[in-house]
């Protein structure tokens, strides 16, 4: 209970400094689609799923093995950080140093690809940063990660509002994010020192160890991106601008959550890791619960975006993106898909079933890619957006799949009735006061679901007087 305590706290803690990240960089993109236009806001998209491209080929798998291995018994976490951090800044030097040769290939303006360059250089210091949250993870002080997250993105945020107000350029607002990405890794280093003293390390022996162990999460990384942001790609190549804006002003909304089920597996998996094959009883209480979280998050989030879609895209992109609405209730399908594929693919990770997600993330991939290429062409960003859904549930379901045979977990959400009989009674609300605004619908729908699940018990009184209990984190012992 100490240790799902702490859990609780880091949870609440990064949520809250989440949170307001996600406000800012709602801001930011309210301020971006505004300035640039759905032209514009495609081309900053365009940008943006380039450095997710050269992010998957330097990824190399690094960071989810060591978050692993530094949360196994006995691990010399100052040898795997200075390994691994030497390996992650070379690979993302390297991909600097190349991408320049691959962009040129690509029919955009030359604001375009200097753009891209500019990103790829905010990459070669968020992969540092990267690696040393694997110690924040083990420590479970993510909280720390997520406030120097929001000290990033004020200061990004900040520079947005300048750019604009002063009408600096297209790629004055790519350099925010340069500038945050420096931001973030000044305080998450010096935070890391707390923890841990590292160095560069250079043991070749030990790399080749480790990237065999890594390369199935490395090859996945990179097919990963094919069917998370190829989309993206296909529909700046094969449409124009603004269908690129269109469907990005919906899935910028999805990307601005995906940090969620992200950060609280990320949570989880050191203690998953730890138990999964020593201590199975909790092994399983952890990944119920998180299941269970994941449950309560995501039936107000469909049942809110069904109803709410237009007042949330109108707040983000203003009234030139009203198309996007209808992509947005799409999306919220493939959100909710994911939220469960990061959690099965985590215990596979765990599990040492790595390999098993290079076959599901290939198959995925090979959909993605072929539905696109199919009917894009004839149904632009509908087509994206019904594939992201199929994809992301095939996803899910595969890694369940393996799961529930390889590893014998087969999850359990306790009060499951009461949640979904919360989430009715919140669509009946909303259907009721529709057209009544947005905001007070909003809050009053959120406020009815929570209402709801205390009333039916399905979220107890004293889960959330332990979650926000200072006593709890102070009693935190390290798993025997």
């Amino acid at each position: 209970m100490v240790i799902a305590r702490k859990i609780a706290y880091n949870v609440v803690a990064s949520s809250i400094s989440k949170l307001l990240s996600t406000v800012l960089a709602l801001v930011s993109i309210g301020f971006i689609t505004r300035y640039l236009g759905t032209d514009g806001f495609g081309d900053y998209a365009t940008v943006l799923a380039f450095l997710s491209f050269f992010a998957a080929i330097a990824d190399l798998g690094l960071y989810s093995i060591s978050t692993r291995e530094i949360s196994r018994h006995g691990a010399d976490e100052e040898k795997i950080i200075g390994n691994i951090f030497s390996l992650r800044l070379i690979s993302s030097l390297a991909v600097f140093i190349i991408s320049p040769a691959i962009i040129m290939f690509f029919p955009y303006p030359a604001e375009v690809k200097e753009g891209i360059l500019i990103a790829v250089a905010s990459f070669v210091f968020s992969s540092g940063y990267q690696v040393l949250n694997g110690v924040f993870q083990k420590n479970l002080a993510m909280d720390k990660v997520a406030l120097g997250e929001l000290i990033g993105k004020a200061v990004q945020v900040v520079i947005i509002i300048f750019a604009v107000k002063l009408r600096l350029g297209f790629n004055w607002i790519i350099a925010s994010l340069l500038i945050n990405m420096i931001i973030n890794f000044l305080i998450v280093f010096l935070w890391s020192r707390k923890y841990i003293r590292f160095k560069l390390r250079f043991d070749f022996g030990y790399w080749k160890k480790f990237l065999k162990e890594a390369a199935p999460i490395g090859i996945g990384s990179a097919i990963v991106f094919v069917y998370f942001k190829i989309d993206t790609i296909f529909l700046s190549v094969m449409k124009n601008a603004g269908d690129v804006g269109i469907y990005n002003a919906a899935y910028k909304v999805l990307e601005n959550i995906t940090f969620f089920p992200a950060m609280i597996v990320g949570l989880v998996l050191p203690i998953m890791s730890n138990t999964i094959f020593h201590n199975k009883k909790r092994f399983k209480e952890v990944a119920d619960n998180t299941i269970k979280f994941f449950v309560i998050l995501v039936v107000p989030m469909i049942i809110g975006t069904l109803f709410l879609s237009e007042g949330i895209i109108n707040l983000i992109g203003g009234g030139a993106f009203g198309a996007s609405a209808n992509v947005l209730r799409v999306l919220v399908f493939a959100l909710t898909a994911i939220f469960f594929g990061s959690f099965f693919n985590n215990i596979l990770i765990a599990g040492n079933r790595q390999k098993k997600l290079l076959y599901i993330w290939s198959f995925a991939a090979v959909i993605n890619i072929v539905l696109n290429l199919i009917f894009i062409p004839k149904f632009s960003y509908f087509a994206a957006a019904y594939v992201s859904v199929l994809t992301e549930t095939v996803v899910a379901g595969a890694a369940s799949y393996f799961v529930i045979k390889e590893l014998k977990y087969f999850p359990e959400v306790e009060k499951m009735g009461g949640i979904l009989f919360s989430g009715i009674i919140m669509a009946v609300f909303l259907l009721a006061f529709r057209g009544h605004g947005f905001f007070l619908p909003a809050l009053s729908s959120a406020l009815v679901y929570f209402v709801s699940l205390w009333a039916f018990q399905a979220v107890k009184s004293s889960e959330i007087t332990s979650i926000i209990t200072k006593k709890g984190v102070e009693e935190y012992e390290e798993l025997p």
